[in-house]
């Protein structure tokens, strides 16, 4: 464990009236305690996973490799704030890590070729392949591989997007080996039922206020798909 637990310090919201310090569920939260290795966020979007995500990245002075932002006709300065109403508490000492998320992921193989074009070694630490010249599912697997086996805290944010059935289990496997290692803990918002199910992982439910722990079995994730392939006739009428 590397996170053990994170704050939120209510008295430095800039705002209650903007995203994403409006949401009742922060409003409400006052802590989240980290119990194990691998942590699942699930909830509807819009409903603060992936920005308390983003925020823990920010916390922990990770680097997003993104594209230039787009201009928008409404912009929110609050946006991206939530990192300074944070507070987060490590076991011992801040490690390194990374934010994964699926458009971030397009942006860095780009950028990773153009970088390999001048030195050609660098592909041999995503598997000795250009990871443009995979498939997506192909190419984030093997970026699963070479980087979950370091020491580090790893975020992701629905890494399942562009990943198969049969690969979403090898991300699976690829995190109960790295966890395993005690070496790397992860912290991963998904709609996933598939990653919800590695065995010994956290999830916190943000479908209501505050933050709550929740079984694998009570996720609306695990009782929809369950019922859908039970009794999928009621629901294609």
């Amino acid at each position: 464990m590397h996170i053990t637990h994170v704050r939120l310090l209510f008295d430095k919201f800039p705002t209650l009236e903007y995203y994403p310090f409006n949401l009742e569920l922060l409003q409400k939260t006052e802590s989240l305690d980290f119990t194990a290795p691998i942590s699942f966020f699930i909830g509807e979007n819009g409903s603060g996973k992936s920005t308390l995500l983003r925020a823990i990245a920010d916390k922990a002075f990770m680097h997003i490799w993104e594209s230039p932002a787009i201009r928008r006709v409404k912009p929110n300065p609050y946006e991206h704030k939530l990192v300074n109403a944070l507070d987060v508490t490590w076991e011992d000492g801040r490690v390194t890590g990374s934010f994964f998320g699926s458009q971030i992921f397009n942006y860095f193989s780009n950028l990773l070729e153009e970088w390999a074009v001048a030195d050609p070694g660098l592909l041999e630490h995503f598997g000795g392949h250009s990871l443009i010249t995979l498939s997506h599912g192909q190419s984030m697997i093997a970026f699963f591989k070479s980087r979950y086996n370091k020491r580090g805290l790893y975020l992701l944010d629905e890494p399942e997007t562009a990943l198969s059935p049969q690969s979403q289990l090898d991300l699976v496997r690829v995190l109960i080996e790295a966890s395993h290692s005690g070496k790397a803990q992860f912290i991963i918002a998904t709609h996933s039922p598939i990653l919800l199910s590695t065995p010994g992982a956290a999830i916190y439910s943000f479908d209501a206020a505050p933050i709550q722990p929740i079984s694998y079995e009570e996720t609306p994730h695990f009782q929809f798909y369950k019922d859908f392939l039970n009794h999928r006739e009621k629901y294609l009428h």
